[in-house]
């Protein structure tokens, strides 16, 4: 059996079994869900995190390509109580650390009472758990990552649905999910998505009807350019938002946002709407969460568990944003129609500046 140690912040190490090979260092952090173990790996917002399974068996219905959502694995390494063959060769593959045979019941639990913390992994035949020490040792917090939207965005321009006859969608790259843009793209638009550091000069150049702020990992702090494209088109363009969107678009309006203890990540997160009372199930994978939305953008949505805000909406100035992942790969499909939400203040803002210019 391969050896594998994970050390944890404060120096406390546990023995596993090694499953692929290598070392590595991030935030330790859990998924409840107990599907999409495909589409959780593949999602950018996992980037310079350890990614810990709460469900016990990983794997059982084997890795298929056309689940992904990107094109390689994001997080640096993955905790399971046990993972399948096939799921460890694609890690190993990949060149992903991975382990299992190891308590994730407890591991959960110090990560629900102590909050995320740093970890290091050390894997291989003759490793030791001075060698997981030593990457928890090196092991930088979330913040401290500052360029991480470097690291998960693309870095050029590509266009999708070129030929589409709906809105064109100017989606900034912060680490988007490719369902987000199949989402999109299903109803017709066209997305041109663009470099985390898009300027506002080269979003006017597309002269897009909607500005799109993506998901993505780390602090929203971080990403400085993308607030500030936020700034730029407030009041001139319709602008959206996903999961760090949603923190993007808050701190560009005046909100404020904070580092949650444990983070919201799994498929079963209940989301309440503040007008209908409707709670509806949503996919989530975010560390930071908006403390204090601002003066300009209402709290529409909360989550039901803690109270946080899910979505927050400014009709005055076409913006909409979710904190959860509505395109709900892999599921569940609850919150499917805020894509249409979105696309369809494209002719709502078109409408009301008509209204503005003939007054």
């Amino acid at each position: 059996m391969t050896d594998a140690y994970v050390a944890l912040e404060g120096g406390h190490v546990v023995e596993a079994r090694g499953r692929a090979p290598g070392t590595a260092r991030g935030e330790l952090v859990f998924t409840t869900a107990y599907t999409g173990y495909e589409e959780s790996l593949t999602d950018p917002s996992y980037e310079e995190q350890v990614l810990t399974f709460a469900y016990p068996l990983i794997g059982n219905y084997g890795v298929r390509p056309e689940r992904f959502e990107s094109d390689r694995v994001h997080p640096r390494a993955v905790v399971a109580r046990e993972l399948t063959d096939d799921v460890a060769d694609w890690l190993t593959a990949e060149g992903v650390p991975a382990v299992d045979h190891l308590d994730t019941r407890d591991l959960v639990t110090d990560i629900r009472e102590g909050g995320a913390m740093k970890c290091g992994i050390a894997v291989g035949d003759d490793v030791t758990p001075e060698d997981a020490l030593a990457e928890l040792e090196e092991c930088k917090t979330m913040s401290e990552h500052t360029d991480i939207g470097a690291q998960v965005s693309v870095d050029e321009p590509e266009v999708y649905n070129q030929t589409g006859d709906g809105a064109t969608v100017a989606l900034v790259d912060c680490g988007a999910k490719k369902s987000i843009i199949d989402s999109l793209t299903e109803r017709d638009a066209t997305v041109h998505v663009l470099p985390y550091d898009t300027t506002p000069e080269e979003v006017t150049a597309l002269a897009p009807d909607i500005l799109f702020i993506s998901n993505g990992p780390g602090d929203p702090a971080n990403f400085e350019a993308a607030v500030s494209l936020v700034e730029s088109f407030t009041g001139e363009l319709p602008i959206a938002g996903i999961c760090l969107g949603q923190q993007i678009v808050a701190r560009a309006l005046g909100g404020t946002t904070e580092k949650m203890d444990f983070g919201h990540r799994g498929v079963n997160q209940p989301v309440i709407d503040e007008a209908t009372g409707r709670v509806v199930m949503t996919t989530q994978n975010h560390g930071y969460t908006v403390a204090d939305p601002g003066d300009k953008l209402t709290v529409t949505q909360r989550n039901v568990n803690d109270d946080t805000p899910e979505g927050l909406d400014s009709e005055e100035l076409s913006i909409i944003t979710r904190q959860y992942h509505p395109e709900a790969n892999p599921g569940p499909h609850d919150s499917l129609d805020f894509f249409d939400d979105v696309l369809d203040m494209v002719g709502a803002s078109s409408d009301r500046r008509a209204v503005v210019a003939d007054d």
